[in-house]
């Protein structure tokens, strides 16, 4: 029987490619023209505002990985838009980029098949983002619906991985240096070049052995964490779901 853990493990850079694909898509390109938002305050605003109108604290508390000030910056500058109007511009560019993307792909509605008790067998403890998403009606097209579904295992695994590094004692500029990120819509880039990525200020500290090694055991743990709403698969839907997402990707 396969191991959910294993399953978890074997999907996460094709669920993080896939999944926030989206955001730096052609379809949010045009959204920050229509709503004359700036990329970085439209993905806050987007994504976030499924929290509901908040301080920037709680938008910080939630996106982890991100400078404070960053935050405050992007998410004050949103505000221009309302949050609910946010969340359904933001939504609505998922299932656009989804119909585009994997319009033609014939695999589109079975891994929303697979990917939906998956979504719906998670706890949201730890994950506050994937709890607001999941919480905004899927599309009823497979495409779409597929990427809504990616797109809400992203939100799941990102929640709970700031829960597995801060239970590591990293800290989030730590963690974003110390991994190859294989499983960005970027594609794979350096912890440096993520880092920048998120505006953290230079120079980098240069983290010793042992937060090396607390960054491979929290990558570890993310997977741990992740195993219960995989567990809803059989071996066989866990096979084909890592297919899927290989041949989607």
């Amino acid at each position: 029987m396969t191991d959910p853990q294993v399953t978890a493990a074997r999907v996460k850079a094709a669920i993080g490619v896939l999944g926030g694909g989206f955001m730096i898509s052609r379809e949010a390109k045009a959204l920050c023209e229509r709503t004359g938002l700036s990329a970085r305050a439209l993905y806050f605003r987007g994504r976030c505002g499924v929290l509901g109108e908040v301080s920037a604290d709680v938008i910080l508390a939630t996106t982890v990985f991100f400078p404070a000030e960053h935050v405050r910056k992007y998410w004050e500058e949103g505000r221009a838009l309302p949050v609910a109007e946010a969340v359904g511009l933001y939504a609505g560019a998922c299932h656009d980029w989804g119909r585009r993307r994997l319009g033609g792909f014939a695999g589109a509605a079975r891994l929303a098949e697979l990917l939906e008790p998956v979504v719906d067998n998670a706890d949201v403890l730890g994950a506050p983002l994937f709890a607001g998403w999941r919480e905004v009606p899927l599309a009823d097209d497979p495409p779409a619906r597929a990427a809504q579904l990616l797109h809400l295992v992203r939100e799941l695994r990102g929640g709970l991985h700031a829960v597995a590094v801060l239970a590591e004692g990293l800290t989030p500029l730590e963690a974003t240096l110390l991994a190859a990120h294989d499983g960005t819509p970027l594609g794979a880039r350096s912890g440096e070049t993520m880092a920048r990525f998120f505006d953290w200020p230079e120079p980098f500290p240069q983290p010793g052995p042992e937060a090396v090694e607390r960054r491979t055991r929290a990558e570890k743990l993310t997977d741990v964490l992740m195993a219960p709403a995989f567990s809803v698969l059989d071996e066989a839907d866990s096979a084909e779901l890592v297919e899927l997402l290989a041949r989607a990707g």
